[in-house]
């Protein structure tokens, strides 16, 4: 286990959660859904520069899994920064639920901030219709942050279009599900909220992670050239560590 970069997506997935989810829970109603949009964006682009050189700011299990079906990470890799993202998005709910519990009539069952459909979504989109814009808004964050990488880290101006386009997805999601893209950021506050809010938190680990992938398979007809190029350097970098594994 590479400790600096799991522990880097953990503490990143905790504080996407608190900040972003935070401004949703406790200033939603003072900065409406531009100002959530934005919050979800900055955090996401101060934390690729600050951790994104190192673990590559995943901090999100659907790009996660765009990296492992991109093949620019290793299955065992890939399942460490699931492990971490989870709970890391498990401790930011705490911390969050810990600061909400301390404003008077502040109402977390339920909602805290969650994902949801027909009854829980603002404009009452189906089944259906929320696995599918699930799937595409993802797509698009997926897409963008395997067009920008370099094979794993992002550098350079890299975190711009990635915050940029995880603003955009929220504008048009934060209607319709309130905007998973993000199984680890779903799931966090749907263990304090409870109730509807955990039984329909399945739709937003899956739907994510089936555009994360889909995503993946797009990027490699889009990009061929880009592609082989990284997979051969991950391939390299992968024979490097167990070279130096067995000779250790």
């Amino acid at each position: 286990m590479d400790k600096p970069t799991v522990t880097c997506e953990f503490l990143g997935t905790l504080l996407l959660v608190f900040f972003a989810v935070g401004a949703a829970v406790l200033s939603g109603e003072y900065i409406g859904t531009l100002g959530i949009a934005l919050a979800f964006g900055f955090v996401l682009l101060a934390l690729c520069y600050a951790i994104g050189p190192l673990s590559g700011s995943h901090v999100n299990p659907a790009v996660t899994l765009g990296m492992l079906v991109a093949r620019r990470i290793g299955f065992r890799t890939a399942v460490e920064y699931w492990i971490a993202q989870f709970l890391g998005g498990i401790a930011g709910a705490a911390l969050l639920f810990l600061v909400a519990k301390q404003v008077p009539g502040l109402k977390t069952r339920g909602a805290f901030g969650t994902n949801g459909y027909g009854y829980r979504s603002a404009v009452g989109i189906n089944v259906p219709g929320a696995f599918v814009a699930e799937v595409v808004l993802t797509f698009l964050l997926v897409f963008v942050w395997l067009a920008v990488t370099h094979r794993v880290a992002v550098v350079g101006f890299g975190g711009i279009p990635i915050g940029m386009a995880l603003v955009v997805v929220h504008l048009v999601g934060i209607p319709l599900t309130g905007t998973s893209v993000n199984p680890a950021r779903s799931f966090g506050p749907a263990v304090f909220a409870g109730g509807a809010a955990l039984s329909q938190v399945w739709m937003f680990i899956v739907a994510p992670l089936v555009g994360g992938a889909m995503a993946a398979l797009v990027h490699r007809v889009t990009h061929p050239a880009i592609a082989a190029v990284k997979e051969a350097r991950t391939a390299a970098v992968e024979a490097e560590q167990a070279a130096a594994e067995g000779g250790a």
